[in-house]
C-alpha cells in the first residue's frame, strides 16, 4: 500500500515538472502564435486576476494560458491588419481553441466587440 502511494506521488510529481517545463519552453521559445482571440465579459470587472491585480476592462491586458505575468504582446488580426499591445496579467482563456482573452478595451482597438473573437497573431515583445 506505502509503495502504490509512494508511486502515485512520485508520479503526480513528475507530470507537475513536465508541464511546468513545457509551458516555460513555449513562453521562451515561441515569438508568434496564430489563432483565436476573445475578450473578457463586463462581469470580470474588479475580479482579481491571477497575478493579484484587480481586472480593468479599459486597461490594455489579457489573458494567456503559459507566458509569464509582465510580459507584453502585440495582437494583430491578420484580416483587417488592426493591432495593439497588451501586457499579460491574467491566465486563460479556457476555451478549447482560443490562444489569447482581451481586456474589452483591447479587443475595441482590434474592431472584435461586436464578434467576440477574431483570429490574431499574437506576438511576443520582449
Amino acid at each position: 500500500m506505502e509503495s502504490s502511494k509512494r508511486l502515485l506521488r512520485t508520479s503526480c510529481l513528475a507530470v507537475l515538472l513536465m508541464a511546468i517545463t513545457a509551458n516555460s519552453a513555449f513562453a521562451n521559445d515561441i515569438d508568434a502564435q496564430e489563432g483565436v482571440a476573445s475578450y473578457y465579459s463586463d462581469r470580470f470587472q474588479g475580479a482579481l486576476t491571477a497575478s493579484g491585480e484587480a481586472f480593468d476592462q479599459q486597461a490594455l491586458t489579457a489573458a494567456h494560458p503559459t507566458l509569464p505575468f509582465g510580459s507584453k504582446v502585440l495582437v494583430t488580426r491578420p484580416d483587417t491588419g488592426q493591432e495593439v499591445e497588451v501586457l499579460i496579467n491574467d491566465r486563460g482563456p479556457f476555451v478549447q481553441g482560443r490562444i489569447i482573452d482581451l481586456s474589452k478595451q483591447a479587443a475595441r482597438k482590434l474592431g472584435m466587440l461586436r464578434r467576440g473573437v477574431a483570429p490574431v497573431m499574437v506576438t511576443l515583445l520582449d
